[in-house]
């Protein structure tokens, strides 16, 4: 039932992709970065073995004030590159931008291209990742943004990749009804006519969820958005190593939910509000029922699951699933303490109030 609600809202509001213009367009890559020399190498050989012309590609790395030797990594990693390549030092501030927003807005001033693809240094992209989102950058689409799975080998690593992959399909059944939620920084393509309509990021309020705000502000001038849940535009992201740094990233998107309408607010409170309500089922009805709709919201959950990794070109390891309801239980209950006892947002070693 639940595949088949996702598929009909998939029919309704999902835009088949164009064909690619020819000639092909050059592109360019902006990618932040703030001590990034272990995770960068991965990153920079996933857009070297791109299937695209490299004379058409322009990558641009912002070294943010790294102190780990990231601007020499890149350097090396990118010897020998057929396209255009760049190591851009960050000092200066521009505007109202700070830390990822302020290096992607020296960057985008650098770029010259009409299409900008943002990726993080932690991504590894697939081959087909810039055909793939070009193709649906249709006139008057500002972004467009493809899935992102979290792959690792640790058992945390895996309940990490279940966790993000069900929260995406929401999102793209949300989006496929014509609906905007929000884009990704780590997987987004923007047009340049897009981002310069909004003023670009130093023009935009600061936000620790640069790529929320940037979305946002695409939708106010006007232009459409795509989100695209295929394998052809499916990054793989490194995963969260510690329970700590996976609260604090948490921490830090909840600003991003706060900014939501509030209808999706209250949409959202309403599916993190399960737990609470099993508790006052088994109270009013006893253990046996309750454990009955725990049962059932596992079977639902688990069939999305399901489905949400195969339309990724992924295997859902099913055996997780009842691991995964503890890691769920965890992390609602450590945002809560979290939201209530952790203050200001670290990022990259810098904290923001």
């Amino acid at each position: 039932m639940a595949y088949a609600a996702w598929r009909f809202a998939s029919r309704r509001g999902a835009r088949p992709a164009r064909a690619l213009p020819a000639p092909l367009p050059r592109v360019s890559v902006l990618i932040a970065a703030r001590d990034e020399a272990s995770a960068l190498p991965r990153c920079l050989a996933s857009l070297r073995a791109l299937h695209y012309p490299p004379e058409l590609i322009e990558v641009l790395v912002g070294d943010d004030a790294s102190a780990d030797g990231t601007a020499a990594v890149a350097a090396a990693a990118m010897q020998g590159f057929a396209g255009q390549f760049r190591v851009v030092p960050i000092s200066a501030t521009l505007g109202e931008a700070r830390g990822k927003a302020n290096v992607l807005a020296h960057l985008a001033k650098l770029a010259t291209t009409d299409f900008f693809f943002i990726t993080d240094a932690d991504i590894s992209v697939p081959p087909t990742w810039l055909a793939g989102l070009l193709a649906h950058a249709a006139p008057g689409v500002g972004t467009v943004t493809g899935i992102t799975a979290v792959r690792g080998p640790r058992l945390f690593h895996r309940l990490q990749g279940i966790d993000w992959l069900l929260s995406l399909s929401m999102v793209q059944v949300v989006s496929d009804l014509g609906r905007p939620v929000t884009a990704m920084g780590n997987n987004m393509l923007v047009t340049r006519a897009a981002y310069q309509a909004t003023g670009g990021y130093e023009a935009l309020p600061f936000s620790v969820t640069e790529d929320f705000a940037l979305f946002n502000a695409t939708l106010e001038q006007g232009y459409g958005f795509r989100n695209v849940y295929a394998p052809a535009v499916r990054a793989d992201s490194l995963p969260i190593l510690t329970w700590a740094a996976l609260m604090k990233q948490r921490r830090r998107w909840l600003k991003g939910v706060e900014a939501l309408p509030l209808r999706l607010r209250l949409e959202l409170l309403f599916f993190s509000g399960f737990w609470p309500a099993l508790v006052a089922v088994a109270w009013a009805g006893g253990s046996g029922f309750a454990l009955g709709i725990w049962g059932l919201k596992v079977l639902v959950q688990g069939s999305l699951a399901h489905f949400a990794h195969r339309r990724a070109g992924l295997r859902l390891a099913w055996h997780l699933l009842p691991l995964f309801e503890v890691y769920t239980i965890g992390l609602t209950v450590g945002l809560v303490c979290y939201r209530l006892l952790g203050g200001g947002i670290v990022w990259k070693g810098r904290r923001y109030e």
